[in-house]
C-alpha cells in the first residue's frame, strides 16, 4: 500500500537459545500512531534497531519510506526523529551543550518547537549531562529528537524515567505530532500509555507478534459484554429462561450478557419490565487483550 511508512516482513535476528525476533511482520501507515507493546526483554529494542538499520536482520525485511533499513540507514536517519532505548550521551558538559550540538547537526534554526517541548517537559539543560537523573536524561533525549521535526517519530520506551505527571505531558506531545500528520511508532511496556494514544498496536511475547489490534475496534467492539443485576433472584430466572442472548449466571441476582451492537434496542426492551439495580458494560482493556492472546498462544502451543 501506498501509505505504508515503516514495513518489516518475515524480519527475524536469532541470538540463540530462544533469545531474538523471529518473523516480525508489522506495517505502520502514514499519520498514525502504532503502538509495540510487551514486557521487558519480550524483543521490542531488536525490532527497533532493525527498523533504524543499526543491526542486520538473518532473514527477513525493514524498510522505511520503502528504503532497505540495513542499506540505506544513512538516507532514513534524515526523515526519522528516534529516541533509543538506552541513552548516551557525548562527552558534553551540559544539556544545552549537547542540545546546541544536535540543533546544528538538524540544521535547525528556529528553536521555537524545542523551546515549546523544553518548557512542556519542564526541562533545566543547562545542567549537568553526568549528574542527571534517569528522567533528567530521557528528556533531554526527547527534547534533541523532537526538534527537528521530521515527519516519522521511532520512539523506543520513551517515558522510562519519567513520573506519572511528565509522562502524561509527553504523551499529549505525541498527540500534537499526530494532529500535525507524522507517522508514530512507539515501544512500551505500560499498556495504559498505548492505549491512550495509539490507533493500532502489535502485541509481543518472546520475540514473536502475538496479536495486533486497532484501539477502536477495542474501545467499540461488534460484540459487547455486560453485567445485569437484578432486584430479585426470580426476576434473573425468568430472564434466563426467555432470553434469546448468550447469558451466565454470576451469583443469585446477576448475571453476564453478550451481544452484538445490532441487537441492543432487543436486549434493553427484554429488559424493561425488570428490576435492574445494576447494568454495566464490560470493557476490556489493552492489557486483558494481551493476556487473552498469550494465553491463546501457550494453548496452541501445547496442542502442537
Amino acid at each position: 500500500m501506498e501509505d505504508v511508512v515503516i514495513k518489516t516482513s518475515g524480519l527475524t535476528k536469532d541470538y540463540g537459545k530462544g533469545r531474538g525476533v523471529f518473523e516480525i511482520d508489522l506495517e505502520v501507515h502514514k499519520g498514525e500512531v502504532s503502538g509495540f507493546v510487551g514486557t521487558n526483554g519480550s524483543g521490542k529494542t531488536t525490532t527497533i534497531r532493525n527498523m533504524m538499520g543499526f543491526i542486520r536482520p538473518d532473514r527477513g525485511i525493514s524498510a522505511v519510506n520503502g528504503l532497505d533499513s540495513w542499506k540505506e540507514s544513512a538516507v532514513i536517519m534524515k526523515h526519522v526523529s528516534y529516541v533509543p532505548g538506552e541513552i548516551a550521551f557525548p562527552a558534553l558538559k551540559t544539556g544545552t551543550e549537547f542540545l546546541k550540538t544536535q540543533a546544528k547537526y538538524l540544521g535547525v534554526t528556529d528553536f521555537g518547537y524545542m523551546n515549546h517541548v523544553i518548557e512542556l517537559l519542564q526541562l533545566d539543560p543547562t545542567a549537568n549531562l553526568k549528574r542527571m537523573s534517569k528522567g533528567m536524561k530521557q528528556k533531554t533525549a526527547i527534547v534533541a529528537a523532537l526538534m527537528g521535526e521530521k515527519e516519522i517519530l521511532v520512539l523506543d520506551e520513551p517515558t522510562t524515567g519519567l513520573d506519572p505527571l511528565m509522562r502524561e505531558a509527553f504523551l499529549g506531545l505525541v498527540r500534537e505530532e499526530k494532529q500535525k500528520g507524522h507517522t508514530i511508532f512507539m515501544s512500551s511496556h505500560i499498556f495504559e500509555e498505548i492505549e491512550a494514544v495509539c490507533d493500532r498496536v502489535a502485541m509481543i511475547k518472546d520475540g514473536r507478534i502475538i496479536d495486533t489490534v486497532s484501539l477502536y475496534d477495542l474501545r467499540h467492539p461488534a460484540v459487547k459484554n455486560f453485567i445485569i443485576e437484578f432486584g430479585e433472584a426470580g426476576e434473573k430466572q425468568r430472564f434466563l429462561q426467555n432470553t434469546e442472548f448468550s447469558a451466565e449466571s454470576r451469583d443469585a441476582k446477576s448475571l453476564t450478557v453478550q451481544c452484538r451492537t445490532s441487537q441492543l434496542d432487543a436486549l434493553f426492551l427484554s429488559l424493561k419490565d425488570c428490576q435492574i439495580t445494576n447494568l454495566q458494560e464490560i470493557h476490556r482493556s489493552l492489557q486483558q487483550q494481551f493476556m487473552s492472546a498469550y494465553k491463546e498462544g501457550l494453548a496452541q502451543n501445547g496442542n502442537n
